[in-house]
């Protein structure tokens, strides 16, 4: 048996799976290639055991959603690695290599995420993930080439390998054996903030994600749920609360929420001074449910918690007050 499972989530993406699906099977020799299929009711399965009888298929009960639909997935998976490849994600030739070289070189890296550059503009890097990923002390994401809506172009400045807090969900490779003793994502989650939380919890202990600028994949980005889309801002702003009073030390709980509150009310004024009504509602709808989750999730909580898991105080302050627009 190949030791590293490269695992795509499918809902719905026949075509996504006829485009993206060749590069995989093409570049990942040292690979099994699987397709978890989240219940699909296109031609995803069909197609599938037609053009790719190669390829593994999964096929969960339903629609999971990205957090539980891998977690269900990933329960048949025996290889000692698993590569988690979104649908919509071109690898290149030799992806996995430089990514496996620094899994096998400390047995403390757990996580590792290639360079995320844009399908549509190969020059630039993607939104969700570019050079690796930091939050600040409130909880919000950030990457190296991507903070809030800027997005810097690839010259070679994150070709680096450097330890991160946060690796994308696009594609990242971790260990079975840490996923698993993590309970892998927090099915709550849905999609969108799982995978920052799953690498919280293995900061937590001790483990290190690191990102890896040797390898290189394209992300289309937006093709299962539109960046602009009003239930991606549900999604992000509820999630960040949930990971927030999960992950964070006791004493620190408190404030850190009361000023992430104050930081999203401010974020919803915005919405509705630029006339996005619906991301408004989102926001308000977000906060609602966290309300209601918050016993539930707090009684999640770990008992493993660290101080220094933020790499600035707030990225909000530094880019909308001071006008620092890049990671550097």
């Amino acid at each position: 048996m190949k030791k590293v499972a490269v695992v795509i989530l499918n809902w719905n993406g026949v075509s996504l799976l006829e485009k993206f699906l060749p590069s995989v099977v093409r570049f990942s020799p040292e690979a099994t290639v699987y397709v978890a299929d989240n219940a699909s009711d296109d031609l995803s399965v069909e197609m599938l055991r037609l053009r790719f009888p190669m390829v593994r298929v999964i096929r969960n009960t339903q629609n999971f959603g990205f957090a539980q639909g891998y977690n269900e997935a990933l329960r048949f998976v025996e290889e000692d690695i698993y590569a988690l490849v979104n649908s919509d994600v071109e690898v290149t030739q030799s992806w996995l290599a430089p990514m496996l070289t620094l899994l096998e070189s400390n047995p403390d890296i757990a996580i590792v995420q290639p360079k995320i550059l844009d399908y549509k503009n190969k020059q630039r890097f993607e939104y969700a993930g570019a050079g690796g990923g930091f939050i600040d002390r409130y909880g919000y994401p950030f990457c190296r080439g991507r903070v809030f809506e800027t997005v810097e172009t690839d010259n070679g400045q994150y070709d680096d390998s450097v330890p991160v807090f946060w690796a994308s969900g696009a594609c990242m490779v971790i260990r079975k054996k840490v996923f698993r003793n993590l309970g892998g994502f927090d099915s709550r989650f849905f999609a969108h903030m799982e995978e920052i939380d799953l690498c919280w919890r293995a900061y937590n202990r001790n483990y290190k994600a690191f990102y890896c600028g040797q390898s290189t994949v394209y992300h289309v980005g937006g093709a299962t749920l539109n960046e602009q889309h009003p239930q991606k801002a549900y999604l992000n702003f509820r999630n960040s609360l949930f990971m927030l009073t999960k992950n964070l030390p006791k004493n620190k709980l408190a404030v850190t929420l009361f000023v992430r509150m104050i930081l999203d009310g401010l974020a919803a004024l915005r919405f509705m001074f630029l006339g996005k009504f619906q991301h408004f509602a989102a926001v308000f709808n977000a906060h609602i449910s966290f309300y209601s989750s918050f016993v539930t999730v707090y009684k999640q909580r770990d008992r493993y918690q660290r101080l220094d898991f933020f790499k600035v105080q707030s990225i909000v302050w530094r880019y909308f007050v001071n006008g620092k627009k890049k990671f550097g």
